[in-house]
């Protein structure tokens, strides 16, 4: 019999990933959230218009757990000037910064600078091994960071991330004990306890993944019978009709259709 899962058991932080102040707020009532991430493309589907206004009232609504907010300049000297912006925010505010610019220029020195200068930097956009490398590398070894590895776009090119993963948490556990791996992009739920099989310090998961947490170790047996009341409840509601009479159960009982 396969072991039924349990979010007790797991050792892995769970991060919310929104721009929404309402569901950041609604998660924030939550013990078990244990930080917030967000990003400009969460954030323009949020209809954010103002990028520091947001911010403030995010941080506002998130005081005492780390919250990630990213730069979106596309030169490495603006980067810079937006990230000390950024830190200055909140203690526990997380800089995001993307790997690379638009134009390919890797961003592995301006993450070294931010980081010996003491900005936790949440490296966002990685995908490869040689990435996290270079990235732990320039770490500053006193001051804590953020590896977010997008798991479930490697997942999308028909490759499996978790030995990624597995190889990301030996090499940060190895030679920068303050960096944490995040298993970033997650595609369903079974990804959570795929990145505590990995040993991922942290996933981020949209408020919509997040609301799925109530099914986990569900009864199989009962899951699928609330699968078919949701198929009878919408097909009636919608007043489908084949074309056929309904046959009566007690009629079918006498024809010996029903068994």
């Amino acid at each position: 019999m396969d072991a039924i899962p349990s979010i007790a058991d797991l050792k892995i932080k769970l991060f919310a990933d929104g721009a929404d102040l309402g569901g950041i707020r609604a998660m924030y009532a939550k013990p078990f959230i244990k930080g917030f991430t967000t990003n400009p493309t969460l954030m323009r589907k949020a209809g954010v218009t103002d990028y520091r206004a947001f911010a403030r009232e995010a941080i506002a609504a998130v005081p005492d757990r780390p919250i990630s907010f990213e730069v979106f300049a596309d030169d490495h000297a603006t980067m810079e000037v937006q990230a000390m912006e950024i830190a200055s925010w909140g203690a526990n505010v997380n800089v995001k910064i993307p790997i690379t610019n638009t134009k390919r220029e890797s961003s592995i020195p301006l993450i070294g600078r931010l980081s010996r200068g003491g900005v936790v930097v949440n490296v966002t956009a990685m995908f490869t091994l040689e990435q996290v490398r270079c990235t732990l590398d320039v770490l500053a070894p006193e001051t804590g960071a953020i590896l977010s590895i997008f798991a479930g776009r490697i997942a999308d090119s028909g490759r499996d991330p978790m030995p990624i993963m597995a190889e990301a948490v030996r090499l940060a556990a190895a030679s920068r004990p303050k960096a944490e791996v995040l298993w970033a992009s997650p595609r369903e739920l079974l990804n959570l306890f795929h990145a505590e099989t990995c040993g991922c310090h942290i996933i981020t998961m949209t408020n919509d993944l997040l609301n799925k947490l109530v099914s986990v170790g569900k009864d199989l047996d009962r899951f699928s019978l609330e699968t078919v009341e949701m198929f009878w409840r919408d097909a009636d509601a919608a007043g489908y009709d084949i074309g056929v009479p309904s046959v009566m159960p007690e009629l079918a009982l006498a024809e010996g259709t029903l068994r």
